[in-house]
């Protein structure tokens, strides 16, 4: 089963296309953005994601992996078929499934004049019983032909970070496969096995209904572990002394909670996180069901812009007419991406509040000015951006924002103030600086 059609090429579906034509499949990419195709086809890559411009200029030339806007001939020409659609929010929190619907439409009618057995494997983030219902009714009517019989229909959930997103399709933590009938779960198996060779990660096959409810499950407690880091930094900076950054280091050593997910900071965004806990609060709610923790998650989650906000002003004594430099604007290091972004959030708020905000990221700045437009002044550098500010805030991690020392501060500011909202300075190493952290109690100096 080397020839293999992707459907969708956002970051899931081109990382996952082109590792898989890394390791020598035969990839046949769908996109209907035009513009996004043409990028995709001259060896490029739409946004920015760490090692995968180097491989696709790799696997486009080679042939490896071609992109095409025709479903029908795609699937043709593939023996097994990955749905990597986007599904995002309705304005009620449940999940827009019309991408879907759409593309698995496509994928039926190619079906109905296709010989041979054909695998259908679902990677867009879909509400739970989605695969078994509509995916299976679609495919159905669609083709006129019968799941298990002639096609066979997985639900296969990613699990990668972006920034990380090719490290983690080449080497992920787990595969889960919701299958439909042991052929389909048999003939995925294979395919990863191919792909993975001795390095095969450990495996559940289930039914789809239990791996569609693993993927929201898993971003859920991710999210919470977040929160709960939050929720604790704000209890720290009530009492001299305490640093939320180590008390969490403390709580992470014990192999039942582990490291991961336990930065305290301004909260969780990007395209996963605020999306699937939404969607799955509205899941449950229509079954008349409170997913407490979750609803306490998000709760806290939304409040941190507001503490952020909160400890600026106290440092400013007021925001009006001041200037706020940022740093980072990114939802995360090591992307472009700013959906759901909790930096560009902080700074809607700082301009609503009356400051002057200027701003600098090593990679977000053109996607930053669609959704910023004028509202702030865009920094080529970080010098730049700090230059002439009453208050730098520390936004997103990238690595080049460790280089700025006290002195810089000093130099560049008209009255030198940090307020580290992503814990990446060591407060000691700010002595004699204004200097003020999420988490952070008050320190002796």
């Amino acid at each position: 089963m080397k020839r293999v059609s992707v459907i969708g090429l956002g970051y899931v579906g081109l990382t996952f296309a082109a590792c898989l034509a890394d390791r020598g499949f035969e990839v046949l990419g769908v996109e209907v953005d035009k513009e996004k195709l043409k990028i995709i086809a001259s060896g490029s890559s739409p946004f920015y994601e760490e090692g995968l411009k180097d491989i696709l200029r790799k696997v486009i030339p080679g042939g490896y992996f071609k992109v095409t806007g025709d479903v029908s001939k795609a699937v043709k020409e593939s023996d097994v078929t990955f749905v990597c659609v986007g599904t995002p929010s309705n304005p009620d929190g449940s999940v827009d499934l019309s991408q879907v619907e759409g593309a698995v439409k496509c994928v039926g009618r190619a079906l109905s004049e296709k010989k041979g057995y054909h695998l259908v494997v679902i990677r867009s983030t879909v509400p739970p019983g989605t695969t078994d219902n509509l995916v299976k009714d679609v495919l159905e009517s669609e083709s006129g032909k019968m799941v298990g019989k002639d096609f066979g229909l997985c639900f296969n959930p990613e699990f990668f970070r972006e920034g990380k997103a090719v490290e983690d399709t080449l080497n992920p933590d787990r595969l889960v496969i919701g299958a439909v009938d042991q052929r389909s779960a048999k003939e995925l198996m294979e395919f990863y096995r191919d792909f993975y060779g001795d390095r095969m990660p450990s495996t559940i096959i289930t039914n789809p209904i239990n791996a569609e409810l693993i993927k929201y499950a898993n971003n859920a407690f991710l999210a919470m572990k977040i929160s709960f880091a939050n929720m604790f930094a704000r209890l720290c900076e009530k009492l001299p002394g305490a640093d939320v950054k180590v008390v969490m280091e403390g709580i992470g050593l014990d192999k039942r909670i582990g490291k991961a997910f336990l930065g305290a900071g301004l909260g969780w965004g990007g395209s996963c996180l605020p999306k699937d806990t939404r969607a799955i609060l509205t899941f449950a709610k229509n079954l008349g069901f409170d997913l407490k923790l979750v609803r306490a998650t998000v709760e806290v989650n939304e409040e941190q812009i507001d503490h952020a906000i909160s400890l600026a002003e106290k440092m400013l004594r007021g925001l009006e007419g001041k200037t706020v430099s940022v740093l980072g604007l990114a939802f995360k290091p090591g992307t472009d991406d700013i959906r759901e972004s909790r930096a560009i959030k902080l700074v809607e708020k700082l301009t609503e509040k009356g400051a002057r905000v200027k701003v600098h990221d090593p990679k977000a700045l053109d996607n930053a000015r669609k959704v910023l437009g004028n509202k702030v002044e865009y920094s080529i550098s970080i010098e730049e951006c700090l230059r002439g500010s009453d208050l730098c805030i520390l936004a997103t991690e990238w690595p080049e924002y460790r280089r700025i020392k006290p002195r810089d501060l000093r130099k560049l500011m008209r009255s030198p103030a940090m307020l580290d909202c992503r814990r990446l300075y060591n407060p000691k190493d700010f002595k004699g600086v204004k200097f003020m952290a999420i988490g952070l109690g008050d320190q002796e100096h």
